[in-house]
Formats: C-alpha cells, structure tokens, sequence
C-alpha cells in the first residue's frame, strides 16, 4: 500500500489563509490604536488583504 501523501499543493493556499485570518485580526485590532497608528496601520492592512486575496483568485483558477 502507498502511503506517500502529496500535501504540497495544499500549503501555499494554507498559509495564504492562515496569513489572511492574521490579517483580519490585525483590521479587527485597529479600534485599539491611537488615531495615528491607525491612518497608518489601516490602508497597508487593506493593501495587504486585497494582494491575499488576489493570490488566493489565483491559485482557485
């Protein structure tokens, strides 16, 4: 019986949705942050979850 297992296509989705949770968490956080910590911190945050999800278009495709 073959037990070798190719998980390698799953990893790069994975870890583009483990860094988007991580992402939406940080978003999520930004209430915490003084006013200047957040006009800075809030449009890289976006920057960066929009580039996620256009990775994660894809590799759907």
């Amino acid at each position: 019986m073959d037990m070798s297992i190719n998980f390698e296509p799953v990893y790069p989705r994975h870890d583009l949705l483990v860094e988007l949770g991580q992402v939406e968490m940080a978003i999520d956080r930004l209430s915490e942050r003084d006013d200047h910590q957040r006009r800075v911190l809030q449009p890289r945050l976006e920057s960066r979850m929009n580039s996620l999800l256009e990775a994660l278009n894809h590799l759907d495709v």
